[in-house]
């Protein structure tokens, strides 16, 4: 599950999973990820994007991806949890993304489900131990046990009291999941989100073509 529905404010409004990070969207680098470590269907929760369609089909994954919409749009990831779980009728496990992390890789995706397995969740750890909410993998029962009784509108107030597992992953130094594409700086950190103007000269910055100096 892909939550792309957000306002990006510290952007400027910015149509976030659109934003182009090593030649492919945050959406589609997203979605890739999820295939790649097996998910499917790839629910993505947020406003029609005809252009990413298009470059889905391009890169073979349109027909893995399904679409839903929070309600009201706009509304966070609480209600984009709430509609993207309507999707996931007959799915005994989830992956729960942002559509905003370039360097995630199937890889990275499969460890997390393998810690998974035998509890209720497992959820990433960033460089500093913090959980990364969406970048997680739980029960979906567990999931919506949860949701039903929330009011709240903090999805670390919804899935802390979860008690899922908090996961260090690890990867292939240096790899960055784009095709083509090396870190110059070691492994680039798949945590790295592109929440403002400065997250997003930091994702272009860690990549270049292979065999070119670094920007």
């Amino acid at each position: 599950m892909v939550l792309a529905g957000g306002q990006a404010r510290r952007l400027g409004g910015a149509d976030k999973p659109l934003i182009e990070i090593g030649g492919r969207t945050l959406a589609c680098a997203v979605i890739s990820a999820a295939a790649a470590a097996g998910a499917d269907p790839v629910v993505l929760v947020g406003p029609d994007r005809p252009d990413l369609m298009t470059e889905l089909t391009r890169s073979g994954l349109a027909n893995r991806v399904e679409l839903t919409s929070e309600q009201p749009a706009g509304g966070g990831p609480v209600p984009g949890l709430r509609a993207g779980l309507d999707l996931l009728a007959a799915t005994d496990w989830a992956l729960l993304l942002a559509a905003d992390l370039p360097f995630l890789t199937g890889e990275l995706l499969g460890e997390l489900v393998a810690a998974a397995d035998g509890v209720v969740g497992a959820v990433a750890a960033d460089g500093t131990g913090r959980a990364q909410w969406l970048t997680s993998c739980w029960r979906v029962a567990a999931l919506r046990a949860a949701l039903a009784g929330y009011e709240g509108n903090s999805l670390r107030g919804l899935l802390a009291p979860l008690g899922a597992s908090l996961v260090t992953m690890t990867s292939e130094p240096g790899k960055t999941g784009l095709p083509g594409m090396t870190g110059h700086l070691g492994q680039p950190p798949f945590w790295l989100d592109c929440d403002t103007p400065e997250d997003v000269l930091a994702a272009r910055s860690w990549i270049a073509p292979k065999g070119s100096a670094r920007e």
